[in-house]
């Protein structure tokens, strides 16, 4: 496995090459769909991508966590927490890189 991360710039320049947009274009429109799927996550909305996979927000209630250390009981406020649901044809896709 490698330690390569892939970036804005990474997805921007290859839009520029498949594509065919200048590269202020490819890197404008990256940053335009990111925020549009940003902002949708916001409000609550699911971001569905075909053969890809889903995210969508999820409500967490409060609780009571432990500190580890010390193991004194601590309070765990409500929040709003990011989720993500690979597609089936990407679980296999990825099934099948850990064949190589």
């Amino acid at each position: 496995m490698s330690s390569t991360t892939l970036t804005r710039m990474d997805l921007s320049e290859a839009v520029f090459r498949e594509v065919g947009l200048s590269r202020n274009e490819s890197a404008d429109l990256v940053e335009a769909v990111l925020n549009h799927m940003s902002d949708a996550l916001v409000d609550g909305e699911q971001v569905k991508i075909s053969s890809f996979g889903t995210f969508s927000v999820r409500s967490k209630s409060a609780r009571i966590g432990r500190n580890p250390k010390t193991g004194e009981e601590v309070p765990i406020h409500p929040r709003r927490v990011l989720t993500f649901r690979p597609s089936h044809l990407m679980k296999d896709r990825v099934a099948e890189g850990n064949r190589s």
